[in-house]
């Protein structure tokens, strides 16, 4: 048979059988089907690509790795198949005036998404609220057509609130109850992303507040702050969805009745969904994965984890349980929740009567001791902030004994003056605890402040800090753990030196750009990191950068310039802010270009009067030289030199003296991605 007709015979036998299997009620998953996209993981009943997802369920992956929901721009920066939720970025809506006419409305944006053709998802009522920004503002939004709409309005309800503001100086950073900013919850069902605007006269607040703003966002994920009454229009909000099985079966005990329930697992039970109509799946009770697979749901080893699943006695696992009994000559009311003791005959039981007496001294000791550490426990938390952070709830606060597992000789993975980093598991997840030398001031200076900051950056190329712990001397922070170390390991080892081509460079510096460029301009609050170099740009086994160390980072006024007091590393120190003191965003920039220049040349940047690298590169340039002898000949032997000579460029440009001359960190995301495309043609 030719080639062609085989080839043919095959797609059309496929074709076929993702027909029968979607008739079916479910698709099969097949091992082409990719299970993540930008460090997204996609679980099923999500995919990409035919054959890989259940119908409404698709995820396109777009733009050299950026997930979103198919047929739409909205971005995909979670996705979880027990519980039901999604995390996607919503656009903003907004109205502005301008001062010509300030009691009638310029130009405005519902903000209306599509995203629900299918009916998959809705909008969670427990994770987000609605939060309105403006003077003189009423918003409000509104559920779909699709459920309960009456006679007088096309919406099944309506739902918003009203902030008013007196003076420029009315509204306050961090309170958002009706002035400058009102918030009010959400109810249940609401379908879609839509806003509306009730148009007030502006004419006296035009230089304060010249929009209106509403937006659905994660309670736990947005603070108020006055400059927000002058924020981009194009800005997104991270919004959680609950989704579910729709369609023509909208409950578990219809699905039973047809046959064709969702929940293919053989240790899967079926849950009515409790927004909208629908139900989820999820693995039975002993049983953990994804229900909506075939075999997807398997048995929990409860021994393996004795913290979730406690035995004081012999532990043995069994299917969809665990049991839990006594040594031999032992015995306890239940094993599971009280320790087993022994079995003693009465002289025993008076012998061990009389020693207990005279034990009573020492253990009173020992109380004492242990209510003087609790008390003194109790004022570190309190020291470091630990009330402000509870009432925040922006992240997680660790006991210290929850991480003292940890911080075993054996676990550490690095050291410096800033103090030591530990690897090891908290809560089953694979984590990074950073232990500052005590005493230090850097660390315990607003630290609540700070750790608030660090909490709503959400980026795929900076590291995520999990939580903290406050009841020591000094606060430790737990991070997600990075797999591959930092860039600086991997470009300067000196034995087993891994191979890197061009595209994983390129990419490399790419994504790093991206997280600055977040940092910069498209947080919730603009921040400086003011220590780039290539120790903190850490990269997973994927070579995926993720900026890390926060350390010496600060809250920045928006379009203000700060002086700050920054402790970096001079290799990478922009030499106008070390004469004038004046830190801002264009010396973050310079450290970047002296981080691209390592990563071509594959040579260290060192801090000397003469810096070799960065001097020899600009000389280069000066002198209208191309700089192939500089580049690495890994790289430079593959008939690159022209990009890399425009890579080489980029720097240079990052590296003007004059600060007004350099690129925002904007402008260098944009000239990479030009790059790239170029490559890619």
């Amino acid at each position: 048979m030719p080639t062609a007709f085989l080839l043919m015979a095959l797609l059309l036998a496929a074709a076929a059988a993702s027909a029968t299997a979607e008739a079916a009620g479910s698709l099969v998953v097949t091992h082409g089907c990719g299970m993540s996209c930008g460090g997204v993981v996609i679980p099923y009943p999500f995919g990409i690509g035919g054959g890989c997802f259940r119908k409404g369920f698709e995820i396109e992956c777009v733009n050299n790795g950026r997930p979103v929901l198919a047929g739409t721009s909205i971005q995909v920066v979670h996705l979880s198949a027990d519980p039901a939720e999604s995390l996607v970025l919503l656009p903003v809506g907004w109205m502005c005036y301008n001062a010509s006419n300030p009691s009638k409305a310029a130009d405005f944006s519902y903000a209306e998404t599509e995203m629900n053709k299918d009916g998959v998802y809705r909008i969670s009522n427990t994770h987000n609220e609605l939060v309105v920004l403006g003077c003189n503002t009423m918003a409000y939004t509104a559920s779909g057509k699709t459920e309960g709409g009456g006679a007088a309005y096309p919406y099944a309800y309506y739902t918003g609130c009203m902030s008013y503001c007196n003076d420029s100086a009315s509204a306050r950073d961090g309170l958002c109850a009706g002035v400058g900013c009102c918030r009010v919850d959400i109810p249940p069902g609401l379908t879609g992303n839509y806003f509306e605007f009730h148009a007030y006269n502006h004419s006296t607040m035009m230089d304060y507040s010249p929009c209106d703003y509403a937006f659905l966002v994660d309670r736990n994920n947005y603070t108020f702050r006055r400059s927000d009454l002058l924020m981009d229009t194009n800005r997104t909000s991270p919004v959680w969805l609950d989704w579910a099985i729709r369609g023509d079966v909208l409950s578990c005990t219809q699905a039973a009745k047809t046959g064709q329930s969702a929940c293919v697992s053989a240790h899967s039970d079926c849950v009515d969904s409790t927004n909208g109509p629908g139900y989820n799946c999820k693995c039975s009770k002993g049983y953990d994965g994804n229900a909506y697979l075939a075999d997807g749901c398997t048995n929990i080893d409860e021994c393996a984890h004795p913290v979730k699943y406690p035995c004081y006695g012999v532990c043995k696992d069994t299917q969809g349980s665990y049991q839990c009994t006594c040594h031999p000559g032992y015995e306890s009311d239940d094993p599971r929740t009280e320790q087993c003791v022994p079995k003693f005959p009465l002289a025993a039981q008076i012998s061990t009567g009389a020693i207990g007496g005279a034990l009573v001294i020492a253990f009173t000791a020992f109380v004492i001791i242990i209510r003087k550490e609790k008390r003194k426990t109790k004022e570190f938390y309190e020291k470091n902030g630990g009330l402000t952070l509870e009432k925040a709830k922006v992240i997680k606060l660790f006991k210290k004994e929850e991480l003292k597992p940890v911080l075993k000789i054996s676990n550490l993975i690095g050291k410096g003056g800033f103090g030591e980093v530990y690897k090891g598991v908290v809560d089953d997840i694979l984590v990074a605890v950073k232990k500052p030398i005590s005493g230090n001031v850097l660390e315990n200076k607003q630290f609540a402040n700070k750790v608030i900051i660090q909490s709503q950056v959400i980026h795929k190329n900076i590291v995520r800090l999990i939580g903290c712990c406050l009841e020591v001397d000094t606060p430790m922070l737990v991070y997600e753990f990075i797999s591959k170390g930092s860039l600086h390991d991997i470009l300067h080892r000196v034995d087993n030196k891994e191979p890197l081509n061009l595209d994983v460079r390129l990419s490399i510096v790419a994504e790093s750009a991206h997280g600055l460029a977040y940092m910069h301009s498209q947080a919730h609050t603009k921040i400086l990191h003011g220590d780039v170099k290539p120790a903190n740009i850490l990269l997973d086994d994927s070579f995926v950068p993720k900026i890390s160390d926060f350390g010496i980072s600060r809250l920045i006024a928006i379009d203000k310039e700060h002086t700050a007091n920054v402790i970096g590393d001079m290799t990478y120190m922009d030499p106008v802010y070390l004469q004038t003191g004046l830190l801002t965003e264009k010396s973050d920039v310079y450290s970047f270009g002296v981080v691209i220049l390592e990563v071509i040349s594959r040579k260290k940047a060192t801090h000397s009067d003469n810096n070799s690298l960065v001097t020899s590169f600009l000389e280069c340039h000066k002198e209208k030289k191309k700089a192939t002898e500089l580049f690495d000949k890994e790289i430079a032997t593959t008939g690159n030199l022209e990009l890399l000579d425009t890579l080489a460029g980029i720097a240079v440009g990052c590296l003007n003296l004059d600060v007004d001359q350099r690129p925002s960190m904007t402008d260098v995301v944009a000239r990479l991605l030009t790059l790239n495309r170029s490559r890619m043609v």
